[in-house]
């Protein structure tokens, strides 16, 4: 993660082109999951800029999960038929590396 601002009024700011490889829409609801701390909260997403790596949890999310950790953010999704998975690797510095 490249930021934690606890001073916004909530949710977790990722690259667009992310929000985008992994089927996320600009104010969908996602669970996040600390792998440093094993902190689990829900927030909504907000895109930032395209393809800049950023990864910023925002207002109190900022104090639970900080900049550094490394993250899992997921999204639900309720139908009638099976959905498709989507799972997004990206390296250190945020940036895509595969589907998984």
């Amino acid at each position: 993660m490249t930021e934690a601002k606890p001073d916004y009024a909530g949710s977790i700011t990722v690259d667009h082109s992310l929000l985008g490889k992994a089927g996320f829409l600009n104010g969908e609801k996602v669970l996040v999951a600390s792998l440093s701390s094993g902190v689990r909260l829900e927030t909504y997403v907000i895109a930032g800029q395209n393809d800049s790596g950023e990864v910023c949890t925002n207002g109190a999310a900022a104090l639970l999960i900080k900049r550094g950790e490394k993250i899992v953010i997921m999204g639900f999704e309720l139908a009638d038929k099976p959905v498709e998975c989507k799972n997004v690797l990206v390296d250190e510095n945020n940036k895509f590396v595969k589907f998984l």
